[in-house]
């Protein structure tokens, strides 16, 4: 039992603003290591050997608690005469990831000659966490919007959604997993459904047109092309 209703509130928006905080120090860890051409799945791995080490890998941060209760606190602090850098510091990383995501798979596609007004991008997944149906404040709707901005085609598959979730509208979601197609100059991998781990090289492959471009957001492609 807590002391009082302050001091319970307190404790629950702490509890997911130092998650969200601490997957910000994995966001600009793997941004650093990126530049550096360093594997972060590898240092992570490497670094997680010591006991007290906390283990978290980077990613998108959605979903109804942790990439809102930290708001609720900055506001307050703020209110009261207190910015808190080290939090919206965090919030600011986090909600970049998005942009990041998009424009790397933009990059590899130029970098690949393929025209991108009309391109075909895959993304697998667009939950807001792996194995659920809950899309409320999934940052993958984010990295569907930047590449619309370049006027790609996006098409998502997510076996887990329920299709009639208004937060589903607006998005062209295919039924079935496009194998064979030869069809997308992109394939994004954006949450770590199970199912998504038995994808094979060959089958992004046969996904892809041309070179097989796979940008993956969860560290679970064997041989992607760039991962987070």
């Amino acid at each position: 039992m807590a002391p009082s209703i302050k001091v319970a509130e307190a404790a629950k928006v702490i509890e997911n603003t130092q998650r969200d905080v601490n997957i910000a120090l994995m966001n600009e860890l793997a941004m650093i290591f990126d530049v550096m051409k360093i594997d972060t799945n590898a240092v992570l791995e490497a670094a997680g050997t010591k006991w007290n080490f906390i283990k978290l890998k980077p990613g998108l941060v959605g979903g109804h608690c942790i990439g809102v209760d930290p708001y609720y606190l900055t506001h307050k602090a703020q209110v009261m005469g207190y910015t808190p850098n080290l939090i919206l510091g965090a919030r600011q990383i986090n909600n970049g990831m998005s942009k990041l995501i998009a424009d790397k798979a933009i990059k590899f596609m130029i970098k690949d000659d393929k025209k991108l007004k009309g391109a075909n991008v895959l993304i697998l997944g667009v939950t807001f966490k792996e194995d659920c149906p809950d899309m409320r404040n999934s940052k993958v709707l984010d990295i569907i919007k930047e590449l619309e901005e370049y006027e790609c085609h996006v098409d998502v598959y997510d076996y887990w959604v329920d299709k009639s979730d208004k937060d589903t509208k607006g998005l062209n979601f295919i039924e079935v997993l496009p194998l064979d197609s030869r069809k997308y100059d992109s394939v994004i991998v954006a949450v770590a459904h199970e199912r998504f781990k038995e994808i094979t090289k060959e089958q992004f492959e046969s996904m892809s047109n041309g070179k097989a471009i796979v940008i993956d957001v969860k560290g679970i492609v064997k041989s992607s092309t760039w991962r987070l």
